[in-house]
């Protein structure tokens, strides 16, 4: 079974997010979306509203489940048996940057592959930190997240 790992903050879940894992269904068997909970970071929205998000957001697609972890994104994949991580590349410093953390993951876990899905256009000038400051600004952040959470925000 080919499962992979999608990781993340989700804080919040983007369009380009949707759209990444939405493209990355016909390649795998399983896909987890999994929420990485980092006890140094501040986050906008609580663990629980961001995985509530998530489980709306995908709660058609049978392929794909919700989890979270702490810890190394790779350990987590090793302890689920997943052999793949879906990262989705906005633009020349994403690649950079994701390029030398695939490749420290490789090292942690031996048969840990990474799979690159490049941003679509209309997507690619979305980040989370930009919501996140669009949001804390009182602006309409309707175009940049799923429409099932849009309301919510």
């Amino acid at each position: 079974m080919r499962i992979a790992v999608f990781p993340g903050s989700f804080d919040p879940i983007t369009s380009g997010h949707v759209d990444i894992v939405h493209r990355a269904i016909p390649l795998f068997d399983r896909i987890v979306v999994a929420i990485g909970e980092n006890a140094q970071k501040k986050y906008l929205f609580p663990l629980q509203q961001r995985l509530a998000w998530l489980k709306e957001v995908f709660k058609d697609q049978p392929s794909i489940s919700i989890d979270y972890y702490e810890g190394l994104t790779a350990h987590y994949c090793r302890q689920i048996e997943a052999k793949y991580m879906i990262r989705g590349l906005r633009n020349a410093s994403d690649f950079d940057y994701e390029k030398t953390i695939s490749q420290i993951n490789s090292i942690v876990v031996d048969d840990l592959e990474t799979v690159f899905l490049i941003s679509r256009p209309q997507f690619s000038h979305i980040s989370s930190t930009i919501v996140r400051e669009i949001i804390k600004g009182g602006g309409d952040v309707g175009q940049f997240v799923p429409s099932r959470i849009a309301s919510d925000l």
